[in-house]
């Protein structure tokens, strides 16, 4: 994974390695993207790289997080302390409108998404991905206890098995969204949110 001294890489130098790789990701695909070309157009070397990235996986990786932290602070966080049993499940569906609007307006980030999950689907590249879907995870326990807490969410089954199941289910719509999203009708994408989040609150739903 991307070493925590990238941290410190002066934002110039860090802008542009991050503006180069979008193009080249965008314009090639990832598996045809080419770091080479990457590092020529920002201008660092690749013993630099190599300092802060294991591979072009793990940048792309990297790229994802700092897309999706963009995305998360232009739709607003979900505090799982705010809710609520009458908010519980409608907080999560006015979060999911609110993303499909940014996403309506940056379609790049379906494409990159899409990218995302055949970079997963390698078995000798997935591993690069693996940190998202433990952040993934941990949000997941984090809104399941809270959902438990709050009395509306289900305690008949093991908290582990709900756990593995919503996370199951979310990487399957992630996957068909990003899979559908060009040939699906206004109206489908209008009920997204309530269907889906529906999906989750009759699958958790305690009672």
């Amino acid at each position: 994974m991307s070493r925590r001294r990238f941290e410190n890489l002066e934002p110039g130098r860090k802008r542009r390695l991050f503006d180069s790789a979008v193009r080249e990701f965008a314009l090639h695909g990832y598996d045809d993207a080419s770091l080479n070309r990457i590092l020529e157009q920002s201008g660092m070397g690749k013993s630099s790289f190599y300092y802060y990235f294991d591979d072009k996986a793990d940048l792309f990786t990297t790229l994802v997080e700092r897309m999706l932290a963009v995305l998360f602070a232009e739709i607003g966080g979900l505090d799982s302390a705010a809710l609520t049993a009458e908010n519980y499940w409608s907080s999560f569906e006015v979060v999911y409108r609110r993303a499909m609007a940014v996403i309506e307006k940056d379609t790049e980030l379906v494409r990159f998404g899409g990218m995302f999950y055949q970079l997963r689907a390698t078995p000798e590249k997935d591993s690069a991905t693996g940190r998202l879907f433990q952040e993934a995870h941990n949000w997941v326990e984090n809104i399941v206890r809270r959902g438990q807490a709050l009395g509306v969410v289900r305690t008949d089954l093991p908290q582990s098995l709900l756990i593995e199941t919503v996370m199951a289910v979310l990487e399957s719509l992630d996957r068909w969204f990003v899979t559908h999203w060009e040939v699906l009708s206004e109206p489908e994408k209008s009920r997204m949110p309530h269907d889906h989040v529906g999906l989750f609150r009759r699958l958790l739903s305690n009672g």
